[in-house]
């Protein structure tokens, strides 16, 4: 989840993939007045299929977005780094991102505007009884290994799926608070998700950051959960955004805003009918999960300057980022 350093060499190659993918889904040439002469504004939207999809989904088929004149044309990119390059060149009006992913690419010069919330944690997550509750990611041991606390990591192996991308870096923040040095105190491995369960299993790892569904599966074979990092990163608020390119911005300022209206009233519905909005989130990434077994995400009114600045501040500390990135008119207010 990462135009980071990724974009540098490996999201270079995704992007440039990403681009051509979609060559055949550029941005619409439609209007870029919503619903001028009664027509339908086509919005194409690139998505990386989670169930918090869902309160886009929903909104879509309750006809918030028809009633800002838009009509919304969803496709699935393998990451975020891919769905950035293809906003930012214009390929698409919209892609989500979380945050790390867009603040990298922010700090490569790649010019991007945040339009909307997508998802996030609540207001004092991590002051819940059960932090890990709210997160679908997970930093687990082995259980072979005989860990049980992020101390005991210091000098063993983690597998993330990429380097200097979203789960080392909320993993490092864990590693820090604790006392080991992420650059030199482990040894990280790049491993995809099914390939770190099973790792875990035989303990060729002694640790693996993990997303939903696959924390399940890890939990089930007896590997204990150390840390609920996502949530320890960023704390509250919201996390994946809705992204555009400067030009789109620009050239299509009122489609943008009739896409902020419209994700609002989707956002609104969503957390009042949750299920409804994962049930459209699990068909649309065909996901074979029952809705009792995903967590509840949380869609946010609203994107703040603190959503933006705290990552941005602990990526610095933990020397993800050089500098802070320049965060002013980052954020379109509505």
């Amino acid at each position: 989840m990462h135009i980071t350093r990724a974009l540098r060499v490996a999201a270079a190659v995704v992007a440039v993939g990403a681009a051509a993918a979609l060559a055949g889904c550029s941005s619409s040439s439609g209007s870029a007045e919503p619903g001028k002469k009664g027509d339908l504004t086509t919005v194409k939207v690139a998505t990386i299929g989670l169930t918090s999809d869902g309160s886009l989904l929903t909104g879509m088929a309750k006809g918030f977005f028809a009633d800002e004149g838009l009509t919304i044309e969803t496709s699935i990119v393998a990451n975020p780094p891919a769905g950035l390059a293809a906003a930012q060149s214009g390929q698409v009006d919209i892609a989500y991102s979380p945050s790390i992913p867009l603040l990298n690419a922010l700090s490569q010069g790649v010019k991007m505007k945040v339009v909307a919330p997508a998802d996030g944690y609540p207001d004092a997550a991590t002051s819940a009884s059960d932090p890990a509750s709210f997160d679908d990611t997970g930093l687990f041991a082995s259980v072979s290994s005989g860990i049980t606390s992020v101390k005991e990591l210091a000098g063993k192996t983690i597998a993330v799926p990429a380097r200097k991308a979203q789960l080392e870096v909320v993993i490092a923040d864990q590693l820090k608070k604790n006392g080991i040095d992420p650059a030199t105190g482990v040894k990280w491995v790049v491993l995809d998700f099914t390939s770190a369960v099973a790792a875990l299993k035989s303990g060729n790892v002694d640790a693996a950051g993990l997303v939903s569904p696959f924390t399940a599966q890890a939990l089930s074979a007896g590997n204990p959960q150390l840390a609920a990092p996502s949530i320890g990163f960023f704390e509250t608020g919201a996390t994946g955004l809705w992204t555009t390119g400067d030009a789109t911005a620009t050239s299509k300022k009122d489609v943008v805003s009739a896409f902020q209206r419209a994700i609002a009233k989707s956002n609104e519905y969503a957390t009042a009918h949750p299920e409804e909005a994962i049930k459209a989130g699990l068909a649309y990434t065909k996901s074979t999960l029952a809705v009792d077994q995903v967590k509840v995400p949380v869609w946010p009114a609203t994107v703040t300057d603190q959503d933006l600045q705290r990552p941005d501040d602990k990526m610095v500390d933990l020397g993800f980022l050089k500098k802070p990135v320049d965060l002013s008119g980052v954020i379109l207010t509505k």
